[in-house]
């Protein structure tokens, strides 16, 4: 905790975004190595398991998560793994199970509090590419549906929100409702300073948030 602010583990954070209407996966958070492992059958394989903890933020940069985990001895491995890597500025951690999807297009979207005008919606091209296009759209809280229509709509790199590559099209009324329940987030829930939902991922035309992390001043 910096200044007041806290930030929510990926698993509170997701619980607080689907609670407006974000998509997420049907994922476990449990405690040790073999409680992953019946989480992963629960969910089926092949999974995701993450280190999860208040005070995690960049699991990727740490190696902090395993991919295309395809049976309970990988789970198990992985689990022991991660937990082991665990340090004591990390505080209580546990682990986040959660099945591997298939994404080919990945959006970011978030909220972010403007010194000056309030809080924000954006939306934005994910992935790789993000940082090198660098296509992201804003608008002022409160969003109406237009308004969340008009984002994606300015998004330059709009074609790749098109049926691409065999993939169906982007769901664009899904996609509305995900910056529509980030926008009644922001009103709604007292001192949230930031969420950040990357990669918002396309999984069969429609928006899923596979990475979420939410600020709340306390």
């Amino acid at each position: 905790m910096t200044g007041g602010v806290t930030t929510l583990s990926e698993a509170d954070s997701k619980a607080l975004l689907a609670a407006y209407g974000v998509p997420v996966l049907d994922e476990r958070t449990v405690a040790d190595a073999d409680a992953a492992v019946d989480a992963a059958a629960a969910v089926g394989f092949p999974v995701v398991v993450k280190l999860c903890g208040d005070r995690i933020a960049h699991k990727t940069e740490r190696g902090l998560v395993r991919l295309g985990l395809r049976d309970g001895a990988a789970v198990h491995d992985a689990a022991t793994a991660l937990l082991a890597a665990a340090t004591p500025e990390d505080g209580a951690v546990g682990l986040l199970v959660a099945p591997m999807v298939r994404a080919t297009r990945e959006l970011i979207a978030g909220v972010h509090v403007d010194p000056q005008f309030g809080p924000t919606v954006m939306v934005g091209v994910g992935g790789v590419l993000a940082e090198a296009i660098a296509d992201v759209a804003f608008r002022l809280v409160p969003l109406e549906a237009v308004d969340a229509d008009e984002m994606v709509d300015d998004l330059t790199t709009g074609k790749l929100l098109d049926a691409f590559r065999g993939e169906p099209p982007v769901d664009r009324a899904a996609l509305r409702d995900v910056l529509l329940g980030l926008s009644r987030a922001a009103q709604d829930e007292p001192g949230l300073r930031a969420v950040d939902v990357n990669p918002l991922a396309i999984v069969d035309g429609r928006p899923v948030a596979l990475d979420a992390l939410v600020e709340v001043e306390r």
